[in-house]
């Protein structure tokens, strides 16, 4: 991976860890080649790994299942997860 692809998607996954923590989320970076963020939800234990890839013009979040969202916008990412993790039945 180009050192400058590398500082992109670092620079995406931080911005998205930001957003987290003000919305009563943990997160902590794994990987240090290819860093991908491990998310959890304090209360209801639930987790999930987020990955940040270039899609196109721009970035993507990627998680499972399914999750898919542009990274031009952590802060609506933040609230998606959020939702996911919560303790409330799906």
């Amino acid at each position: 991976m180009t050192a400058p692809f590398a500082r992109q998607r670092l620079a995406h996954l931080e911005s998205l860890a930001a957003e987290l923590s003000g919305r009563g989320l943990a997160s902590r970076m794994l990987g240090a080649d290819a860093p991908v963020l491990w998310v959890w939800h304090p209360r209801s234990r639930k987790q999930i790994i987020v990955f940040a890839c270039p899609a196109g013009e721009g970035w993507l979040f990627l998680w499972s299942p399914d999750g898919q969202e542009r990274a031009e916008d952590p802060g609506q990412v933040a609230d998606l997860l959020r939702k996911l993790l919560d303790g409330a039945p799906r």
